[in-house]
């Protein structure tokens, strides 16, 4: 994960569904095409939204990782 030039940071943390999914594409919405976004999350239910959203939106899904469980996803914003 350490791979990626990371543009904005979005801690979604003790949040539950739906939103760090909410919160991820109002950032996503205020980027510009090509920039990448990582967000952590706690809601284990965002595993499944993560991949859900990006195949419907377009973005892509650099990375999906679990760690003391906090989930980490890294997305480029499509366009």
């Amino acid at each position: 994960m350490d791979d990626f030039r990371i543009d904005r940071e979005l801690d979604a943390c003790g949040f539950s569904c739906p939103m760090p999914l909410l919160k991820t594409r109002q950032v996503l919405n205020a980027m510009a095409a090509g920039e990448i976004l990582k967000v952590t999350a706690t809601d284990p239910g965002s595993e499944r939204d993560f991949v859900s959203f990006t195949t419907l939106t377009g973005h892509e899904l650099l990375y999906s990782g679990e760690q003391s469980g906090i989930f980490t996803y890294v997305l480029r914003k499509h366009g």
